[in-house]
């Protein structure tokens, strides 16, 4: 991965940069990105997908939706079909209905040190469990209104061997906050227990998602592109939150939106318009027009 340190503290502005050559493969993230606010795809949008498809160019959704909240892009993934989900820790094929093709867990017994370290330098923290085939929270926990027949208990008995679903991989925890600010809190649980796992967040909320050590969009896409001889210098990356930064950082050329949180305003090497705006179209256009 491209260190951070070797970008420019104020990246130029889109309108000063020349545009990139034409890359092999697109990597987008979805909500505050591609998708708008009210969780849809643009006209505009699935245009631009589909005439980069028919360019021979690669696009891959990066997102840290699970497979089962892909449903509003799974008609518009063409080609290979695949998409990275949780974080990176689920590749999953919506050709066939989400079907996992790679999983990379987070262990239980890392899951669990992750649970204690912030009970106890975090007091009111409460979690979810995010597994192959479902989630399950708290019951202090944030319920998910795509979700509501989780089941709900103490995340130890969740992440026990004896749990009723203990044979599905665990792809993230989850660690919600009430009160704490979300970037307060994410520097303390990784200066507490990043040992364990990479935390990252997606939320505006102080919601935290724990992936497995090495887990992220970045390290997945990397391997994605691997199996195709595809370099990082021909990758077009969007992004707009921490979550999207490694994979941003990773890739030859990286967009922020318009609504990026700071940090990845600072990380990326161009612009884009909002997500409102269908600022991942507006760069596809551009690059199709060479």
């Amino acid at each position: 991965m491209t260190p951070a340190t070797d970008r420019p503290n104020t990246p130029v502005p889109e309108r000063f940069r020349p545009a990139p050559a034409r890359p092999r493969l697109i990597a987008t993230d979805l909500d505050g990105t591609l998708l708008r606010d009210d969780k849809t795809v643009s006209d505009r949008t699935v245009t631009a997908l589909a005439a980069a498809e028919r360019a021979g160019i690669e696009v891959f959704f990066v997102t840290g939706r699970p497979a089962r909240w892909m449903d509003v892009v799974s008609a518009h993934v063409h080609g290979h079909g695949l998409a990275i989900c949780a974080n990176g820790a689920a590749v999953v094929d919506l050709h066939q209905g989400g079907l996992p093709v790679e999983v990379r867990p987070l262990a239980t017994d890392r899951a669990l040190a992750v649970v204690e370290a912030l009970r106890e330098a975090a007091p009111g923290t409460s979690f979810a469990v995010e597994r192959s085939g479902g989630i399950f929270y708290e019951p202090q926990y944030p319920p998910f209104h795509l979700d509501p027949g989780a089941i709900v208990a103490p995340a130890e008995k969740l992440l026990h061997d004896g749990f009723a679903h203990a044979d599905m991989p665990v792809l993230k925890l989850l660690a919600h906050h009430a009160e704490l600010a979300p970037d307060d809190f994410l520097q303390l649980a990784r200066s507490v227990a990043g040992s364990h796992g990479d935390f990252t967040r997606s939320s505006p909320s102080a919601l935290l998602e724990v992936s497995g050590l090495g887990v992220s969009k970045a390290s997945t896409l990397a391997r994605c592109c691997a199996e195709r001889g595809i370099s990082a210098a021909e990758v077009v990356a969007f992004g707009d939150m921490p979550n999207d930064l490694e994979m941003l950082m990773w890739a030859g050329t990286s967009y922020a939106m318009a609504n990026a949180h700071p940090d990845v305003l600072a990380a990326t090497t161009h612009r884009t318009g909002a997500n409102t705006e269908d600022g991942v179209a507006v760069v596809i256009e551009r690059i199709l027009a060479g």
